[in-house]
């Protein structure tokens, strides 16, 4: 090796690692070689082990990470002279993070694992600088994740704002025809022909069922959009909590006779009334109870529950549960399922019908219940073992108000 050799080495590794002592330096110099690249020459695998560690002397690096299949890989950052490559894989005894390829003709300083290693136990100054590169690169990769994260919530909130605006659309442009349909089959149900004929009769029967659905349907794409909106203004009024969930089980006792499906009432004698919105309460208890009956198999049992509780600031409250022995939820879709649109499992296996077991629907009555309960200062949740349509753990849906709400 010639001096001028010696000296260049010196002078990168000088570069790369301030503050180390000449004889430090010396001994990095001899335990390293330079090595040329052509351009698109892979020096690091991202999910290999390998025994090298690079300082780049000439030339340009790429570092890329696979993101996913369908978004394949992301370049995180350019290296250029002076920049180390692969440390952390040798330091960890890791697979590499991440793919480094040459982008133009490199020539690169490498040491091999066991020097290098070496070297750290000798000396700590090239540790501390390890570790000064290390934490600036987490940095600047916190930095970019957050840009990132804020360009995606950006573009999030505007889809989110063309969906509803969406719902909105269509469903003001299907109330029309729907009540025109609605209209048209209560004529025809007048007409002598038609009371006349038992067929002909359970037709009209089947229209109007029908119509009634896509009417309720649309009516909760439109409770989306108000609850959704900024601008939602409570209508107060004292809502007495235990008279609205006995009326309501008794709307579904037909549909869950049916199912023999057995609601329960256990409704604490201290449970207060709330003063709130009663429409809207009303819809939330509805969309609970349908959704407890929905996926609970036939003979299986809900529990609708009652109770006076404090909740934050010492703030008096009502929290209404409603328990089902149905199929259960993973914990993974525990805060999914009272987005908008959120289905469990595959569209295309749901059953038709409001209460018919697994029945499908637009995927909006939870997202109306956590809505109303934002607007009334409150919260909901769901708590569930886990999913399993063999053994049937249930879950818990819980529903807290607040007696006085803030906007009230």
């Amino acid at each position: 090796m010639s001096e001028t050799q010696l000296f260049d080495k010196i002078s990168l590794l000088r570069l790369a690692f301030s503050g180390l002592a000449d004889d430090e330096l010396q001994e990095m110099a001899v335990l390293t070689q330079i090595c040329t690249y052509p351009p698109g020459s892979v020096l690091c695998h991202e999910g290999a082990y390998e025994d090298t560690f690079y300082i780049v002397a000439e030339g340009n690096a790429a570092i890329s990470k696979k993101i996913s299949a369908e978004d394949g890989e992301r370049i995180l950052r350019i290296a250029g002279k002076g920049d180390l490559i692969g440390e952390m894989a040798l330091i960890q005894n890791v697979p590499r993070s991440a793919t480094v390829r040459t982008t133009t003709d490199c020539a690169m300083l490498e040491m091999d694992k066991g020097d290098f290693e070496t070297m750290l136990r000798r000396s700590p100054s090239m540790a501390i600088n390890i570790i000064r590169i290390t934490l600036d690169r987490m940095r600047e990769n916190d930095q970019t994740a957050i840009k990132d994260l804020q360009n995606t919530n950006k573009v999030l909130r505007q889809l989110d704002r063309n969906k509803l605006e969406f719902i909105q659309v269509a469903a003001h442009e299907l109330r029309t025809p729907l009540t025109v349909l609605k209209g048209y089959a209560n004529v025809l149900r007048s007409f002598p022909e038609i009371k006349e004929n038992t067929a002909l009769g359970e037709v009209m029967d089947g229209i109007n069922k029908g119509a009634d659905r896509m009417h309720e349907v649309v009516n909760t794409m439109l409770d989306v959009t108000r609850i959704d909106s900024e601008t939602l203004k409570l209508r107060a009024a004292p809502v007495p909590i235990k008279r609205v969930i006995i009326d309501i089980a008794h709307d579904f006792s037909k549909a869950a006779a049916e199912r023999r499906i057995e609601i329960t009432l256990e409704q604490d004698a201290e449970t207060p009334n709330v003063n709130g919105d009663p429409t809207l309460i009303q819809k939330a208890l509805y969309h609970l109870i349908v959704n407890a009956i929905k996926y609970t198999p036939d003979g299986g049992k809900v529990i609708l529950c009652s109770r006076p509780i404090t909740m934050d600031h010492n703030m008096p409250g009502v929290e209404i549960s409603v328990k089902d022995s149905g199929i259960g939820l993973d914990a993974e879709h525990h805060e999914l399922v009272f987005e908008k649109f959120y289905q469990v499992g595959g569209v295309a296996i749901h059953s038709s019908g409001k209460t018919t077991f697994k029945g499908g629907g637009p995927g909006l009555g939870l997202a109306i219940v956590r809505g109303v309960a934002r607007t009334h200062g409150g919260k909901a949740w769901v708590e569930s073992s886990g999913h399993d349509e063999g053994n049937f753990p249930g879950s818990i849906f819980y529903l807290q108000l607040p007696v006085d709400p803030p906007n009230s």
